[in-house]
């Protein structure tokens, strides 16, 4: 499917509306639900060079909402870690095929809501110990590795912040803070790799406005929004979209 045609932008609007609530008020754990979906209609490749310069603007739109929120020890160790995972990162990129990167993308979205509705069980507990630094590369490395191949970095950080026991802005911020940076550094290997087109820098433009709105509205709901509530919207339809990339990919 073409990206510049009414179902594509039909699409793509709330995505990145969502994209930017998520990541503008909610961390940034599910804001690549918004790749996952364009996935389902466009290749992988063009769905994840699309979302990159939204997301980046998302990030700097949020940004001044956060300054010197976060926390910079917890930042400090995971962006360590994610400069090797996103290396990582462009060289399976390189070598996979776009139904291997449907099939990451998938993956993980189903991954992310099993292990979601595990800690919400109480089979996983997080937060209840602190994670040392050896754990933070780990989260990390994963972090840059799932970001650069599916803009799914999120749960990798989460697990590491949500075991350091900050409070809900402070994660937030730090989220904030280390997803502009590994955004910025996925940003020159996609640039070097060919994976923006001119269409979707052009598609950008376009759906910019939207970016900014949703970053805008995340902000405001950080504070009066109920997490419960916009988690168990999201994960539904991140289970769903995730067991269609699979589906697709396999067949």
């Amino acid at each position: 499917m073409e990206l510049f045609s009414l179902p594509v932008f039909t699409m793509a609007v709330p995505a990145v509306v969502f994209a930017g609530i998520s990541k503008g008020g909610f961390g940034s754990g599910v804001a690549f639900a918004s790749a996952a979906i364009l996935a389902l209609v466009i290749d992988p490749g063009m769905a994840l060079g699309l979302m990159l310069p939204l997301l980046m603007l998302i990030d700097v739109a949020s940004l001044p909402a956060y300054w010197r929120k976060w926390d910079w020890p917890a930042a400090r160790v995971l962006l360590i870690g994610g400069v090797p995972g996103t290396l990582l990162g462009a060289l399976f990129y390189a070598w996979a095929d776009p139904d291997a990167i449907r099939l990451i993308i998938g993956t993980v979205a189903v991954a992310f809501v099993l292990w979601q509705a595990a800690v919400q069980r109480g089979v996983v507990r997080l937060g209840t110990q602190h994670f040392g630094p050896r754990v933070g590369l780990g989260a990390g490395l994963a972090l840059g590795f799932t970001s650069f191949v599916s803009h799914a970095g999120g749960p990798a950080a989460a697990i590491f912040l949500l075991g350091q026991g900050l409070s809900k802005t402070r994660f937030q911020a730090t989220t904030v803070l280390v997803f502009w940076a590994v955004n910025l550094l996925k940003c020159g290997f996609y640039a070097g790799m060919d994976i923006f087109t001119k269409e979707s820098l052009l598609m950008n433009v376009a759906l910019a406005p939207f970016a900014v709105f949703g970053a805008w509205l995340g902000i405001r709901a950080h504070q009066y929004v109920s997490e419960k509530v916009f988690f168990s919207i999201t994960y539904v339809a991140l289970f769903a979209t995730g067991l269609r990339l699979i589906w697709v990919a396999l067949t």
